[in-house]
C-alpha cells in the first residue's frame, strides 16, 4: 500500500480490527519512511450481476441506486443508517450469490420492498407507490389493505386502537 502523504511503497499494518459485522477490515498503518499513520479499508469484490430494465436495456448493477432508493423512502423516518446498511448488504449477498448473471430490475424491487416492509411501513408505502407506479387512490388503498392484512396479531392490535380512537374523536 503506497503512504498517501509521500508516496513511499514501505508501509506496515499496525493494527487490524474486522469492520461492518465482518464484512471488512479496517487497517491502521505507518508509512516506514515518513511515519504518519493512515487507515485502509479492505473487502472482498463481489462480481455483481447486470440488472436487465423494463425496457430490455442493462445496466450494471449500482449500489449506489440501490441505497438511494431506500433512503428515498426512509426520509425523515425514525430508522438508524445502522439498519438501513444491513438491508443494503443483504440485497447485496442475494444479487452476488443467487448465481444468476443477470437479474430484472423487478426482482431488485421486490427484494426492496420486502426489506422496507420489515423496516418501516410507511417507507414500504412509499416506495410501492413509485415503484408500482399508483395510477389511483384505490390502487393504493389496496396496498395498505394488503399490507394491513400481512401484520402480525400484535400489530393489529395495534391498528384496532387506532381505528377505536378515530371513532371516539369523530
Amino acid at each position: 500500500m503506497r503512504c498517501p502523504f509521500c508516496g513511499s511503497d514501505d508501509t506496515r499494518v499496525i493494527d487490524s480490527r474486522l469492520g461492518e459485522d465482518g464484512a471488512s477490515v479496517r487497517r491502521r498503518r505507518q508509512c516506514q519512511d515518513c511515519s504518519e499513520r493512515f487507515t485502509t479499508f479492505e473487502r472482498a469484490e463481489l462480481a455483481m450481476p447486470w440488472v436487465i430494465k423494463n425496457d430490455g436495456t442493462r445496466e450494471a448493477f449500482d449500489e449506489g441506486k440501490l441505497r438511494r432508493g431506500m433512503l428515498r423512502a426512509l426520509e425523515k423516518r425514525p430508522i438508524t443508517a445502522e439498519v438501513v446498511e444491513q438491508a443494503v448488504a443483504r440485497i447485496l449477498r442475494r444479487s452476488a450469490f443467487g448465481g444468476d448473471r443477470e437479474i430484472s430490475s423487478k426482482t431488485v424491487g421486490e427484494w426492496i420492498m420486502n426489506e422496507l416492509k420489515e423496516i418501516d411501513h410507511v417507507a414500504y408505502v412509499r416506495f410501492a407507490s413509485v415503484y408500482r407506479r399508483f395510477q389511483d387512490l384505490d390502487a393504493f388503498s389496496e396496498e395498505v389493505n394488503r399490507l394491513r392484512g400481512s401484520q402480525n396479531a400484535e400489530a393489529a392490535t395495534q391498528l384496532s386502537f387506532l381505528d377505536n380512537g378515530r371513532r371516539r374523536k369523530r
